[in-house]
């Protein structure tokens, strides 16, 4: 079984993040880049279905998918050292800007060149929030797909997948090939060990340009963007609250600050 799990490299959320003034895109370069915590949960699934096929004797490899610069080939190395057996990177500067229909369309085209039984994605990226990837992939390659999956079973030809709901749960199946999303409560990802961390060193990363992927460069990076950021402006310094003195009467001052706001 060929397993695909499609890898972001984000800004680290406990950092601030800023807008590039040129552009109003994401300033990448100011912030550490680290793998978007959501695609983690994908890559230890991907890795545990491997795993149950490989000991049902049948052949099973766990591809990372990454489009983004250079800098992410250090996300690329974790998620190999954590148990992936290669990786696609995918780079180009014509790639900068893209939204998620052109990063959509682009990765489709790597995927349908390299060839997948079953592509992985997380949730959402911590980034964008957009949480619409698995469901274009599906779209442009035209097999079926089954998001935010809580529980994945698959006997290599058909998945199986549980969504939980607030009445209980879903289940759903498809035939392979297919895509799927899953949601942090599926499982808990493995750290990376030190043998794990020596033989990532070794395994093959795969570089492709935009020509090498047959993408055409009119169809992605900012200037093809379907939305843009018309204006934005720095968040405000946090203001120092309001001190309440009790001297005997704090409880109705408190009551009437919270009335002033609204809150009661």
């Amino acid at each position: 079984m060929n397993i695909v799990v499609c890898v972001k490299q984000v800004p680290d959320t406990a950092l601030e993040r800023k807008l590039k003034p040129g552009d109003a895109t994401l300033d990448r370069a100011a912030v550490d880049g680290l793998i978007n915590e959501l695609d983690e949960y994908a890559i230890e699934e991907g890795l545990r279905i491997a795993e149950a096929q490989r000991d049902a004797g049948a052949d099973a490899e766990v591809t990372i998918l990454t489009m983004g610069p250079e800098k992410a080939a250090e996300s690329i190395r974790k998620a190999l050292s954590m148990g992936a057996d290669k990786a696609v990177h995918l780079v180009d500067d014509g790639l900068a800007g893209s939204d998620a229909l052109s990063t959509s369309y682009a990765l489709a085209k790597v995927l349908s060149g390299a060839g997948f039984d079953l592509v992985i994605c997380g949730s959402e990226s911590t980034d964008a929030r957009m949480g619409v990837m698995a469901a274009m992939l599906a779209e442009r390659l035209g097999v079926p797909q089954l998001s935010l999956a809580s529980k994945v079973d698959t006997d290599g030809s058909v998945i199986r997948v549980r969504r939980a709901t607030d009445e209980g749960y879903d289940e759903a199946e498809a035939s392979l090939p297919a895509v799927i999303s899953v949601v942090e409560k599926i499982n808990e990802p493995r750290y990376p060990s030190f043998k794990g961390i020596m033989a990532a060193k070794k395994k093959p990363v795969a570089t492709l340009s935009l020509a090498d992927a047959g993408i055409e460069p009119d169809a992605v990076g900012l200037l093809s963007a379907a939305t843009e950021v018309v204006d934005f402006a720095e968040r405000p310094p946090r203001q120092a609250g309001t001190i309440v003195k009790d001297e005997g009467d704090g409880g109705v001052k408190i009551a009437e600050f919270l009335a002033g706001q609204k809150f009661i």
